[in-house]
């Protein structure tokens, strides 16, 4: 008998470390004075235990795999009963090989991270049916986050997961709330998602997955991490100009310019001038960060 409850409790703790997510959870109401502190640390305490106990894969995290990423959430009103309005900062990474450093893969803005929760609930998770807001919200930025982390070991990696992001999407759209539908704006969470998936966009797709495997991975042991990263660039140059503006491409290089920067420093002058003006063309709303490359 003891030997069955040993192997159950095994068990149950794989399953509770297979999980893909490490999720860090902060929520704010600076301007909202009638929610009680108590109130906040257990909504926190909620969103926390849905993304890191919840499978968002068929597969088997080890907890030294599970992605690094925070949600800061910030409440602008609250009804005094279940309806919330807020917006949220998403942000996610993964380790360099072989360093102590972590790359950022995603650092969004949400505007609409508006949803209702009863003090106390759980928040159920499905990928099939809409259950709630909060629920999709959460559901959809997993599926982003590991979509990305994908995409920056595999070419492409990330389809599956930004598929699944898709369906959560389109499980929404029926729900009234802003941030799903085309029409809801630029920069929402539709658009992002049609971007990932978009060919037209499959370029800077296979640049995240040349610059963090090919590239980052390989710096700490030669310079050949270094030579495909360069190698990498003229690839975005073949991206539709009219398409740069576009969220994907504007998100990811205004989290990604600083640290292209500092890595291609380390080049010679030629090539560093050579990359400026690759990025220059490829990133023009980041021309800035890179100055750094032609001193």
């Amino acid at each position: 008998m003891k030997r069955i409850l040993w192997i159950l409790l095994l068990a149950g703790f794989g399953k509770l470390q297979a999980q893909e997510l490490n999720a860090r959870v902060t929520i704010l109401a600076p301007q909202v004075s009638n929610i009680s502190k108590p109130t906040i640390d257990a909504l926190q305490r909620t969103i926390r235990d849905f993304l890191n106990n919840n499978k968002f894969s068929t597969e088997s995290y080890k907890p030294t795999e599970r992605i690094d990423c925070s949600f800061i959430i910030t409440i602008n009103s609250w009804d005094g009963g279940s309806g919330y309005t807020a917006e949220a900062q998403i942000q996610s990474s993964r380790p360099v090989f072989n360093s102590s450093y972590n790359s950022t893969l995603l650092n969004m803005s949400d505007k609409n991270f508006d949803f209702s929760y009863n003090d106390g609930a759980t928040i159920d998770f499905s990928d099939q049916n809409y259950i709630s807001n909060i629920s999709a919200l959460l559901s959809y930025y997993a599926y982003t986050i590991i979509g990305l982390d994908k995409d920056s070991f595999a070419r492409t990696g990330g389809t599956t997961y930004f598929k699944k992001a898709q369906n959560i999407i389109n499980l929404a759209q029926a729900s009234g709330n802003a941030g799903w539908k085309a029409a809801d704006g630029l920069r929402n969470r539709f658009w992002f998602n049609e971007n990932v998936l978009n060919p037209v966009f499959s370029e800077l797709r296979a640049f995240i997955y040349s610059y963090h495997l090919n590239g980052l991975d390989q710096l700490t042991d030669n310079d050949r991490g270094l030579t495909a990263i360069v190698a990498a660039l003229p690839a975005l140059q073949q991206m539709d100009k009219q398409k740069l503006g576009s969220i994907f491409p504007n998100v990811y290089f205004a989290s990604k310019a600083e640290e292209v920067t500092n890595v291609l420093a380390k080049l010679n002058m030629q090539e560093r001038l050579k990359a400026y003006n690759m990025l220059a063309e490829i990133d023009p709303a980041n021309i800035g960060k890179y100055e750094g490359l032609k001193q």
